[in-house]
């Protein structure tokens, strides 16, 4: 951020008085510009014990496997973004969510929310963002071919979690991948 949107005068990173950190402040207006961490919402939707993944058709992360996810829009509720993103992604509409998973990620200002979901008919297909879909049983989920960190811990949660039947909502800070432990081996969560 260079420029205030207020009144065009070049930004200053100054921490303002009550404040506790560095921020974009306008030397000319005063306006403070606050910028806070992006929302990322998504579904693991599941039809029959299958579980609905998209291969990402776009950056980051293009040809890799995911849950269908996206950032969320002004004016909607996360239940709405995680719906709108699988219909957008997998051509697939989703019922009864309930919220999964909460991942802090502050090393990329970002939050990534999954809702378990059920799919209301088990149609799908890819969207402009994906390449193709595909609705697999645990056992054949691609655990090496997977996107993003967010995506394999609530598939291994939710694995883990299925066999159960009890399904907490797990909320998480996840470092970058250079300060993270060694994960254990996906192949425990499977069944």
């Amino acid at each position: 951020m260079k420029f205030c949107s207020e009144c065009g005068a070049r930004l200053n990173l100054q921490i303002p008085p009550g404040e506790d950190r560095l921020r974009h402040v306008c030397g000319r207006c005063g306006t403070i510009h606050y910028q806070n961490p992006k929302i990322i919402a998504g579904c693991l939707p599941e039809w029959e014990g299958r579980i609905l993944l998209c291969r990402r058709a776009i950056e980051p992360r293009k040809g890799l496997w995911t849950l269908p996810a996206g950032f969320m829009e002004l004016g909607e509720t996360l239940e709405q973004a995680a719906a709108r993103e699988t219909l957008e992604e997998a051509c697939a509409r989703v019922k009864a969510l309930d919220l999964y998973t909460v991942f802090s990620l502050p090393h990329v200002d970002q939050v990534h929310v999954f809702f378990r979901a059920r799919m209301a008919e088990p149609r799908h297909a890819p969207g402009e963002e994906s390449l193709e879909t595909a609705l697999l049983p645990g056992k054949e989920i691609p655990w090496r071919e997977l996107a993003f960190s967010t995506v394999r811990r609530t598939l291994e949660a939710y694995l883990r979690d299925r066999k159960s039947g009890s399904f907490p909502v797990r909320v998480e800070t996840l470092e970058p991948p250079s300060r993270r432990k060694k994960a254990p081996s996906p192949d425990s969560a499977l069944q």
